[in-house]
């Protein structure tokens, strides 16, 4: 059972965008993100937001798609590889980890939407974040679990960075 480490209100995409940025200066090698959520929830656009800013803090500017045809889009900074794995289409693990997501769970950042598709095989130590409509349309409340004690230090400084801009 994982820990809440936040529970967020997310007034506009803007907001989801910002706080994925305030996150990704702060991730490495090996992170693993499960987007939890239903479609629309927002869990491509922060996944986007993440990549962006990392790829920004590199001089690179690239178009992000969603991966949901492709299954997977690698992007490649000097500091780190990103995976952004859309498991929607898969219909068991092992298809998953077809893709190479063992390898790229303990070499690069990932970023997983539909993680239930990983069943059991999801890394343990892996920030969940669970993306759900909001009161408004753009709105979404957004829950950050994780057993690791990595990410209780790195959410408190996010959440702790939001409440004082």
């Amino acid at each position: 059972m994982n820990n809440t480490l936040a529970t967020l209100s997310l007034p506009d995409e803007q907001a989801t965008r910002a706080l994925a940025a305030r996150l990704a200066p702060l991730l490495a090698a090996g992170d693993v993100i499960l987007l939890h959520g239903p479609i629309g929830a927002g869990k491509t656009a922060f996944a986007r937001a993440i990549i962006q800013s990392l790829l920004a803090q590199s001089g690179q500017h690239e178009d992000v798609p969603s991966p949901t045809f492709t299954l997977v889009q690698v992007y490649e900074t000097p500091a780190l590889d990103i995976w952004h794995a859309d498991l929607y289409r898969l219909h068991s693990a092992d298809e998953a980890f077809e893709l190479g997501l063992t390898e790229a769970f303990t070499t690069a950042l990932c970023l997983i939407e539909w993680p239930e598709r990983l069943g059991a095989d999801a890394p343990p130590d892996a920030l969940s974040a669970h993306f759900a409509q909001g009161p408004q349309d753009d709105a979404r409340e957004l829950v950050l679990e994780s057993n690791a004690p990595r990410w209780a230090d790195i959410i408190a400084r996010i959440t702790q960075r939001a409440e004082n801009d």
